[in-house]
């Protein structure tokens, strides 16, 4: 009677040390969960501490990017590990969830994030986490679960600002010169982007509302760009027509996770998960589409065609790959891939782009269709990757699928239709459409063929 007295005095003790989260989400703080000590065994832990570990793997999962199918993946294998039944509903930022232990008594938790976002590194350190934990059978200690999370969820971003703006410089003039775009567009692409990612990352760090971030970002990659245009023609006699490449030096704004996820969900019926992304990715290209067509009618820049640029095929198809792999590993690096990963996703991601630009400009395959043949391409090497490197699979499908991504079509569809030019508005929109539709479908079709999990409905 007196230790349980003793007990309850210490609960108490800390309860009135306890200090609420001032945050407008109340950051969660887990072991407040535990009563167990940190050497008492995972599985012979209560219902509700083995049900927190579950909720908080899977909320780690979410925060870096990955989704709802690989996110429940991971917390049924957690949970199968400790000797439950997990049941989850998920969607962007958010888990609703509930485990059943073997007696048939349940524990049921709400969960959300404040924001979402992108970490490869995290992510491939949390596969691996719970590949071991598997391997193991769960025979870990609450304090080993609890070490390795504080681990990976405390690492810092692998690159600075400046190195992440110097990425999507580098991604942005790849895409712009993939996109028609010569010398002097990639170059102005090159710091305009750097400038603007660098802008967007500082107000990331300061957690600055997603909004103002895109909008803030995009305005300022506009007018770098049109500030190096007009820096370089004072040394040089360059036409004015190449300032139409500003809209390249916004790209680095799309949205590549939740777009390609979003699909990905929606073909495993994750319905929530699904619109929710999708939601969410539209409404990124639209402010960023917006703020691109405002900064347009300031600036009084006008899109249209890029001049040829009167390359042999050879050549062209040779720096297509060079721009293809500057572009998708530029967009690894802001991912927070690691270098190593950044490459390979680089590789793959220039195959499989090159070839796509190659069935539009060489045969009579429609656009659409050759981005779902790129797509498809892309997919299978990643299962392949996967297989041999380890490397997570939408670690290196998303990068060389954002290159993929007709930013051009949905600027100009926006343009237009801010212009009330409502027919060309259409035909960018629909063009723009079609090509977002097959992308996801081709990454889709690839994982049924080389996951057997996947195929599978159940």
């Amino acid at each position: 009677m007196k230790n349980k007295e003793n007990k309850i005095e210490r609960v108490n003790q800390l309860h009135h040390q306890h200090t609420l989260s001032h945050h407008h989400h109340m950051r969660i703080r887990w072991q407040e969960f535990f009563t167990s000590d940190n050497i008492t065994p995972a599985k012979n832990a209560t219902l509700a501490e083995r049900s927190v570990i579950v909720g908080h793997i899977g909320m780690m999962l979410l925060s870096y990017g990955t989704g709802a199918w690989r996110v429940r993946s991971a917390m049924n294998t957690i949970a199968r590990c400790l000797d439950m039944t997990c049941s989850t509903d998920i969607g962007l930022v958010s888990i609703e969830y509930t485990c059943v232990d073997a007696d048939g008594k349940s524990y049921t938790q709400a969960l959300s994030l404040p924001t979402t976002g992108v970490n490869t590194t995290k992510l491939d350190r949390m596969e691996n986490f719970v590949n071991q934990f598997k391997e193991d059978d769960g025979n870990w200690t609450i304090g080993q679960i609890h070490n390795r999370l504080e681990e990976i969820s405390t690492m810092k971003s692998r690159y600075s600002p400046w190195q992440v703006g110097l990425a999507a410089g580098l991604a942005c003039g790849g895409f712009i010169f993939l996109l028609g775009g010569g010398i002097f567009e990639v170059i102005c692409a090159f710091f305009g982007a750097s400038c603007g990612n660098y802008v967007r990352r500082k107000m990331a760090d300061r957690h600055l509302t997603i909004l103002a971030n895109i909008t803030v970002a995009v305005a300022v990659a506009c007018a770098v760009y049109v500030g190096s245009f007009y820096l370089i023609r004072l040394f040089y006699p360059v036409s004015l027509h190449h300032l139409d490449g500003y809209i390249g030096a916004m790209l680095f704004v799309i949205p590549g996770f939740p777009f390609i996820t979003s699909g990905l969900d929606l073909s495993k019926l994750d319905m929530r998960s699904g619109l929710e992304r999708m939601a969410y990715a539209i409404m990124i290209i639209v402010v960023a589409t917006a703020v691109g067509w405002v900064m347009a009618l300031v600036l009084n820049l006008h899109p249209q065609n890029f001049e040829k640029l009167n390359l042999t095929p050879v050549v062209l198809t040779l720096l297509r790959l060079i721009a293809s792999f500057c572009g998708v590993f530029g967009f690894s690096i802001m991912f927070n891939s690691k270098v190593s990963m950044a490459t390979v996703a680089g590789l793959s991601g220039a195959v499989a782009n090159t070839l796509r630009l190659s069935l539009v400009n060489w045969s009579n395959v429609p656009p659409a269709v050759a981005a779902f043949i790129g797509a498809f391409v892309a997919g299978m090497l990643a299962s392949i990757i996967r297989r041999k490197i380890g490397f997570p699979r939408i670690a290196i499908t998303v990068p060389s699928i954002v290159i993929m991504v007709p930013g051009l079509y949905m600027y100009r569809a926006m343009f237009n239709l801010g212009l009330t030019s409502l027919n060309a508005g259409a035909l960018w929109m629909v063009q723009a459409l079609m090509i977002v539709i097959c992308l996801p479908l081709g990454l889709i079709a690839a994982r049924i063929l080389m996951d057997k999990d996947w195929r599978h409905a159940g």
